[in-house]
């Protein structure tokens, strides 16, 4: 038998301690040299804003949004009268401004890793708390592929999933292009069936309907859908939509208003679709519902079990069934549906749970008829870009007072009206997605 001396133990004791401490050394540089490097993996972990500022600032450098425009954003944000009226003046000696053209985006797809670098994509959670809380979203879109381009990279996030549905008369190109783009991400899909959508018929709300049956066929546990059209951009940063998402805690948010006497004729008469949506002199059914009818918009925020509840419930499908002659179906069906007892989501029908547009979180709009002066009771200050049909076009005079309201989205933004409003906005955004904080 081999004796060790006391003496000789504790040598041996030492030594693995030494080694021991050496080890552990070793591991705290290559942590350190880990962290120094700002490892994406460490987002799967925790959220970025535990990160270093050294950390976030290389993330922010690599993935930042830079325009002609950049250095004025901050000031515009702001509000300052001095660089709002610059750009004003900017946009008029530009006249009209033009927007990428579909062949920069079939020749760009062409290689997707180029694409989605060039860019400047987030293709990794940013925290943990957005990775476990995928959205879902459906985009309706027809035109202007520049923009949907841009819309699609504000609110990208690889945990999410987005159905695309274009228009069926929309050009080859268009549609070829859009294409291209969704099949550069693996969670971006062209929804399976096609509407040739027509300005307030039931082709708007079926379009909807038919991304809600794909994005529940798709193996991503989503929890909430937002719909989105071409001229929306988002005002809210992914993780701060993934907070108000959680604290809606199940309910569905859009608005949904006892129905004006002036539009009830909207689904009192039958009315035909052709070019446009023309009303007849047949007067419709009563709604196949005992609850009233209520009015809203185009723009919600549902829960998935609203979704499921859509396909299998017999009310709301003979409900659906007599909407489809009606006018602007998507102005009354939804806001219906978010106040019927026993929908996934729903509020009651008491008036004390009546939500108007400036209430809900889906959509920010200034309409026309309600500009004015705030101090003498108008809802909000007037527009600084253009109308259209009644509808603000956003522009760069605006952004201070969309970026104080609750909203995830704002509608309508447009870059041939005015550019610089959507590509500061942007900026603000990817700073605050990185930093917790805008310009």
């Amino acid at each position: 038998m081999v004796r060790f001396s006391k003496t000789k133990c504790l040598q041996c004791v030492g030594k693995c301690v030494l080694l021991f401490g050496l080890l552990t050394l070793i591991a705290v540089l290559m942590l350190v040299h880990r962290n120094h490097k700002c490892s994406v993996k460490h987002f799967q972990e925790e959220s970025i804003f535990r990160f270093s500022t050294k950390c976030r600032t290389e993330f922010y450098e690599h993935f930042h949004l830079t325009s002609r425009n950049s250095d004025k954003c901050s000031s515009i944000i702001q509000g300052d009268p001095e660089a709002v009226e610059l750009t004003r003046l900017e946009r008029i000696l530009r006249n009209k401004q033009s927007a990428v053209n579909e062949s920069v985006y079939l020749n760009m797809t062409q290689d997707c890793y180029y694409f989605k670098t060039s860019q400047k994509y987030i293709t990794f959670p940013l925290s943990r708390e957005e990775e476990d809380f995928p959205i879902a979203y459906s985009m309706v879109i027809h035109e202007n592929i520049e923009m949907f381009e841009r819309l699609l990279r504000a609110i990208y996030a690889p945990q999410n999933i987005y159905c695309i549905h274009v228009d069926k008369k929309s050009p080859k190109q268009f549609m070829q292009a859009v294409g291209a783009i969704a099949s550069c991400f693996d969670n971006v899909f062209l929804a399976t069936k096609q509407e040739n959508v027509v300005y307030a018929s039931w082709s708007r709300v079926q379009a909807d309907l038919n991304c809600m049956e794909d994005l529940l066929r798709s193996k991503a546990q989503w929890h909430y859908l937002i719909n989105t059209c071409g001229s929306d951009f988002p005002i809210k940063t992914n993780a701060e939509i993934v907070k108000i998402l959680k604290i809606l805690n199940g309910k569905n948010s859009m608005e949904s208003l006892k129905t004006p006497e002036n539009k009830k004729y909207r689904w009192m008469f039958h009315y035909d679709v052709n070019m446009s949506v023309i009303r007849t002199n047949t007067k419709k059914s009563q709604p196949p519902i005992t609850t009233p009818m209520f009015t809203g918009s185009a723009y919600f925020i549902v829960t998935r079990e609203f979704v499921k509840h859509l396909f299998v419930d017999s009310v709301i499908q003979e409900l659906i069934e007599w909407e489809k002659d009606t006018y602007s179906p998507d102005e009354h069906l939804w806001a219906t549906l978010q106040r019927m007892p026993g929908v996934p989501g729903s509020y009651q029908q008491n008036s004390q749970y009546d939500t108007s547009d400036m209430i809900s979180f889906a959509r920010l709009v200034k309409w026309m008829q309600s500009e004015g002066d705030i101090n003498k009771g108008a809802l909000y200050t007037p527009c600084t870009g253009m109308h259209r049909h009644d509808v603000c076009i956003y522009g760069a005079g605006d952004l201070q007072w969309i970026l104080q309201n609750r909203h995830l989205f704002a509608n309508k933004f447009d870059l041939t009206v005015d550019r610089i409003t959507v590509e500061c906005l942007e900026e603000y955004l990817r700073h605050k997605a990185f930093y917790g904080e805008g310009l």
